[in-house]
């Protein structure tokens, strides 16, 4: 059985409790070998929206996952620039990563907007979604 990783995408503007307990839990409920914060460039969704500097966003992910050795700070959307979809990330994730079982981690209300996603047959075929009771949702 290859590496079990966990990809939790977002904004993080800023990064709170709730992200972390959410990874937290499918970290141990997977049995997950570490969880990818992956900080979002530019959201589909929240193109309207000026968000705190990539710097700041990455430092608040750093030091909010830094206490724990299965967390880490994934870039790649910030450095490639433009509008993130989660679905080019994983393509990148699957080629980098051969052999690893991904899981998206999401809360239900993001899964509620699914199709409003860039190729969710191809995302879904690359990773197992891992959703977490959110919102009432």
């Amino acid at each position: 059985m290859g590496t079990r990783i966990g990809i939790f995408g977002g904004s993080f503007d800023p990064i709170h409790v709730g992200h972390l307990l959410l990874a937290e839990l499918c970290c141990e409920s997977l049995q997950l070998d570490h969880v990818r914060f992956l900080v979002a460039n530019v959201s589909p969704f929240k193109t309207d929206k000026q968000p705190a500097s990539n710097q700041d966003r990455i430092e608040m992910v750093r030091l909010a996952i830094g206490g724990n050795p299965k967390f880490e700070i994934d870039t790649r959307e910030i450095d490639r620039g433009g509008v993130s979809y989660t679905v080019d990330s994983v393509q990148s994730l699957s080629a980098e990563l051969p052999g690893s079982e991904l899981f998206l981690l999401m809360g239900a209300d993001a899964l509620v907007d699914i199709g409003k996603w860039r190729d969710p047959v191809e995302l879904f075929r690359r990773v197992t979604p891992s959703v977490i009771s959110r919102g009432g949702v």
